[in-house]
C-alpha cells in the first residue's frame, strides 16, 4: 500500500497567509523526502482557515522544490471556472510538471464559493459534469470544437489556422491526460458511480466512517461493471485522518489539543450551520448531539502509539477491503515538532506493517 497528503488546507485565520503558505510548501519536500507518493491541495475562495485559492499556483511552486512526488488539486472546483480555461491551465502543468501532475475534478460545496460565483448548490455536480466532458474533449480532440451545452457554448472553428497554427488549445503532457480522480462523502454516492462508469479513480473523505468508505467503492464498482469495466482497489484512494506519537496517552493529549482536534470542531460548526452532521455518521439515524468529538476520536480521528494506530488502520481495512493508497491529512503546524514526528513514526514503524498489503 503506497502513502500521500492531502491538505484542506487548514491553518489558524491569524497566522499571516505568506507563512502558511510557506510551511505548506516545507511539508510537500519533506513528504517528498519521507516517500510519499503524492500530496493533494484543495480549493476554496472564501474560507478564513482553507486559504489556498488555487491549488495549481502552489503546485508550480511546489514542482520547482520537488523532484519526484506527483501532485494534484483536489479538487478543481469545475463550475467555478470556465472549463476552457481549466483545460488550458491543467494542460500547461502537465507540462511544466513533466507528467507529476494528478488531476481530481469536482463539484465543489462550499456555500458561501458557490454563492460567489453565483452557482445554484442544485446544479453544481450537473454543471461538474458537463464542465468534465468539455475538459476532456479539449484534451483528446483537435479542433474544430462546437459544444452546445447548458451552461457553456463553446465554438471555435472560424479562426482555426493550418499554416500559422493559431486555433489550437495545448493538449496535455500526459497521454491522453493527467490520471482522473473523483472525491466522494456521501453513502451511495452519485459521483462515485459516474467515476466507475468514467473510469476515473476513487477518493473517499475523511471525514466519513469506515462503512460508508467502503459503501463507497461497492457504488464506484456498480458504475464501472455497468460499462464493462473492471475496477482496480489499487487506485482507490481512502483519506483519513492520522496522528502518531510515542506513546497513546501522549497521542491522546495532543489530539484533544492540536489543530486536528480544531479541525474537526470547526469542521462540525459548519454542519451545523448548514447540512447538519449526516457525513459524520456510521448510522443515519444518529442524533447530531451524539455525533461529537468523543464520537469522532473513536471513529475518524486515528490516533496513538504504532501499535495502536496500525490496528486501526486494519480495522479500517477489514471494513472497506483493500486500497492502494492511504492519503493522510496534513493540518496546521501549531506544533511543528510533533507533527514531524507523527510523520515520522507513520512512515517507519506504521506503514512498514502494510508492505505485503
Amino acid at each position: 500500500m503506497k502513502y500521500g497528503m492531502f491538505i484542506m488546507p487548514f491553518h489558524d485565520p491569524n497566522k499571516p497567509l505568506a507563512q502558511c503558505y510557506d510551511e505548506d510548501l516545507e511539508l510537500v519536500v519533506m513528504a517528498e523526502e519521507m516517500g510519499f507518493s503524492e500530496f493533494w491541495i484543495g480549493e476554496h475562495h472564501t474560507m478564513r482557515y482553507e486559504n489556498i485559492v488555487m491549488p495549481e499556483i502552489f503546485i508550480g511552486k511546489a514542482l520547482a522544490l520537488t523532484k519526484h512526488i506527483r501532485l494534484g488539486p483536489a479538487p478543481v472546483c469545475v463550475p467555478q471556472h470556465n472549463p476552457v480555461h481549466v483545460a488550458g491551465r491543467l494542460a500547461f502543468l502537465d507540462h511544466l510538471s513533466h507528467g507529476r501532475l494528478n488531476v481530481c475534478l469536482g463539484p465543489g460545496s462550499v456555500t458561501a464559493d458557490l454563492e460567489l460565483f453565483g452557482i445554484d448548490p442544485k446544479l453544481n455536480s450537473v454543471m461538474a459534469d458537463e464542465a468534465a466532458d468539455i475538459i476532456l474533449t479539449f484534451w483528446t480532440q483537435p479542433p474544430p470544437y462546437h459544444i452546445e451545452g447548458r451552461f457553456w457554448q463553446v465554438h471555435l472553428e472560424k479562426f482555426v489556422d493550418d499554416e500559422t497554427l493559431i486555433g489550437y488549445p495545448h493538449q496535455p503532457f500526459q497521454k491522453p491526460h493527467p490520471p482522473l480522480f473523483a472525491p466522494a462523502m456521501s453513502l451511495d454516492s452519485p459521483t462515485m458511480k459516474s467515476a466507475g462508469r468514467r473510469g476515473w479513480a476513487p477518493m473517499s473523505s475523511n471525514l466519513i466512517t469506515g462503512n460508508v468508505v467502503a459503501n463507497q467503492w461497492h457504488t464506484y464498482e456498480q458504475g464501472a461493471l455497468e460499462v464493462g469495466r473492471t475496477p482496480n482497489r489499487a487506485d482507490w484512494r481512502v483519506c483519513r485522518s492520522v496522528f502518531v506519537a510515542d506513546t497513546k496517552q501522549e497521542a491522546e493529549r495532543r489530539v484533544r489539543t492540536n489543530s486536528m482536534a480544531k479541525n474537526y470542531n470547526y469542521i462540525g460548526r459548519l454542519f451545523d450551520k448548514g447540512l447538519g452532521r449526516k457525513f459524520f455518521k456510521r448510522d443515519p439515524h444518529m442524533a447530531d448531539a451524539d455525533a461529537n468529538f468523543e464520537y469522532l476520536m473513536q471513529e475518524q480521528i486515528i490516533h496513538g502509539d504504532p501499535d495502536e494506530v496500525i490496528r486501526r488502520l486494519r480495522l479500517l481495512m477489514e471494513e472497506t477491503g483493500d486500497f492502494g493508497t492511504l492519503l493522510i491529512l496534513g493540518y496546521d503546524w501549531d506544533d511543528k515538532d510533533a507533527w514531524v514526528r507523527s510523520m515520522e513514526l507513520f512512515v517507519h514503524e506504521v506503514m512498514p506493517a502494510f508492505k505485503e498489503v
